[in-house]
């Protein structure tokens, strides 16, 4: 195998990698610019960083801010009425945070649906936790755009994201990553 061609390619490499001007010399006295990375959340008094802010107002009307639950475990669900596997989902994540004091749960549907059009859906499939709708063009920032259906994340009591999880998730492994946090054991059955 002729290799003729390398020779001058690593020659024209090496001769535009020596070619580059230095850098200009750094004025001692001078101070550097606060500069913030582009992709850095902004950083509020409510929210210190890591901790994701959420405020959303649920279908019956009222404000629902993930500040205001701290102290408790916090399951943010990400669904739709379309999903099979979410709808499969809804009534073990309903049952878990009725059960344990330390566990709440906030359905965030992602979708685009009417207010009374979720009213009529949660009518047959009632649940005991909040619910929200989310705009899919503009997701609450402070989490991941939902690749997949459904999308959950464990908020601990100090209000950090715990654990994620995509696609369905059982109320054992809720409780499994709670105790792996470092929070109450998994309950006997």
């Amino acid at each position: 195998m002729k290799i003729h061609w390398l020779l001058p390619l690593l020659c024209a490499l090496s001769l535009s990698v020596g070619c580059q001007r230095e850098p200009p010399e750094a004025d001692p006295d001078a101070v550097a610019p606060a500069v913030e990375p582009a992709d850095a959340p902004p950083e509020t008094a409510e929210a210190p960083p890591g901790v994701p802010a959420l405020q959303v107002s649920t279908i019956d009307g009222a404000s629902y801010d993930l500040a205001d639950h701290r102290g408790k475990w916090v399951v943010v669900n990400f669904w739709a009425t379309w999903c099979a596997p979410c709808l499969k989902e809804m009534p073990e994540l309903s049952a878990l945070g009725t059960m344990r004091e330390h566990i709440e749960v906030v359905g965030l549907a992602y979708q685009e649906i009417e207010p009374d059009e979720m009213r009529a859906f949660l009518e047959k499939h009632p649940v005991l936790y909040p619910i929200a709708i989310v705009d899919v063009y503009a997701p609450p920032a402070d989490f991941d755009t939902p690749r997949g259906l459904p999308m959950t994340y464990l908020i601990d009591p100090d209000g950090r994201i715990a654990k994620k999880f995509l696609g369905p998730v059982t109320a054992h492994e809720i409780e499994t990553a709670i105790a792996a946090a470092g929070g109450p054991e998994v309950p006997q059955a």
